[in-house]
């Protein structure tokens, strides 16, 4: 069992934000075929703030505990600022992830970087596809 920090543990038992946002603005999906990790993040737009983050995951503690910090991180942020959620961020606020488990954080901030794209989408701004590397900020 790798050694999580005790802030992973605490969002892993305890995760803020849980959920589905009915009337979404946006939503995004990441997954993971090799470990069968699945998150799917629905975001409230104000302003070109996120008012909201929400998210479903299925997965591992620190996938979940990844969820939970990501929308935390999140929420009150504009678009532009939800965006420098990086995968090396949200290990960095975690108190860092096994190595085993970094692909974890990559998830996290790709989906919320998806359903920031997607709401943008629905409001007509052409947006430029970023696929990222696994091994992006690791």
């Amino acid at each position: 069992m790798p050694a999580y920090s005790e802030k992973v543990m605490d969002h892993f038992m305890n995760p803020r934000n849980v959920g589905e946002i009915e009337d979404a603005d946006g939503i995004g999906e990441e997954g993971n075929p090799v470990c069968g990790d699945l998150m799917t993040f629905y975001i409230k737009v104000n302003d070109n703030r996120l008012s909201d983050v929400k998210f479903k995951t299925f997965g591992c503690g620190a996938a979940i505990a990844v969820s939970s910090i990501v929308s935390e991180m999140a929420i009150g942020k504009t678009l532009e600022e939800a965006r420098k959620i990086t995968p090396a961020v949200v290990a960095k606020e975690l108190g860092g992830l096994p190595k085993n488990k970094n692909h974890c954080s990559n998830l996290g901030a790709q989906a919320l970087n998806r359903a920031i794209d997607n709401y943008l989408e629905k409001q007509g701004i052409k947006v430029k596809t970023r696929r990222r590397r696994e091994d992006e900020d690791e």
